[in-house]
């Protein structure tokens, strides 16, 4: 579903109102904020948690934790957007309905186990290796599209699942075999729970697609964005639960005392 497209009604909850145009500059520049944010994240996310755990990190709720702690920055585009009503002081700021919030609650928690389960795949794996392992997801995302909402398979989309999971499995396996002894326990160690989360990822896509079809409001750029919002604040409340059951605000200090 494209952003700025109607969904099945587009003027259900008063947002046949929206008014606000964006100019195709402001448009473009928000693409490209988004794609810059994204390729930083996807690059320099995988390599910085790596380097943690190769010196010896072992926090890997502290992992969690950082890889969605900096949702805030989304809010950022915010103000810059056009007003998505009429000139109303009685209407509401926000635009998402209580439905579509409590959704995004529970896609932010499950987004929430999902970071744990990349940091504590990744506190084993190469970050090649777990790069390359994200082609699984396809597999995943394919299944649930078609359970969730029921997106039809294709010979293309068949074909492409098929040969993407089957080079997953074969690095896989060559990983296990290329280390040896506890290295090889290590990699098998990490295999687990990265399979588990691209499964998660793959289920999380899908329901955001149905939470779209199922909003009954326009889908906008300033209502994606504040779903976005929700499920990185929640998913990163998430983590912070585990650090606080953990006890890692009482072994940061201290190690950070023994690293200075």
């Amino acid at each position: 579903m494209e952003i700025e497209a109607g969904s099945a009604n587009p003027n259900a909850d008063g947002d046949d109102d929206y008014k606000g145009k964006m100019s195709r500059g402001l448009k473009r520049t928000l693409v490209v904020f988004n794609c810059l944010i994204t390729i930083l994240g996807t690059v320099g996310g995988p390599l910085i948690s790596r380097l943690y755990f190769h010196h010896g990190g072992k926090r890997i709720w502290l992992s969690s934790f950082l890889e969605t702690a900096g949702f805030p920055i989304i809010a950022l585009p915010l103000p810059l957007l056009p007003p998505p009503r009429r000139a109303d002081p009685g209407a509401k700021p926000v635009l998402m309905t209580l439905p579509v919030f409590a959704a995004c609650v529970a896609i932010g928690v499950l987004t929430g186990v999902d970071d744990y389960l990349y940091a504590y795949g990744l506190s084993f794996l190469p970050v090649s290796t777990s790069a390359l392992l994200v082609s699984t997801q396809l597999a995943f995302t394919a299944l649930f599209a078609w359970v969730v909402v029921k997106q039809r398979f294709t010979p293309f989309s068949l074909n492409s699942v098929a040969l993407l999971t089957v080079g997953a499995v074969i690095l896989g396996r060559t990983r296990v075999r290329q280390a040896g002894g506890r290295d090889a326990a290590a990699v098998r160690a990490g295999l687990r729970p990265d399979a588990g989360l691209r499964g998660a990822v793959g289920l999380v896509l899908p329901l955001v697609e149905l939470t779209y079809a199922k909003a009954k409001q326009k889908i906008t750029y300033t209502l994606v964005m504040e779903m976005q919002l929700v499920m990185g604040c929640f998913a990163t409340l998430f983590c912070l639960v585990g650090m606080i059951v953990n006890n890692d605000f009482k072994v940061i200090p201290r190690r950070l005392r023994v690293s200075g």
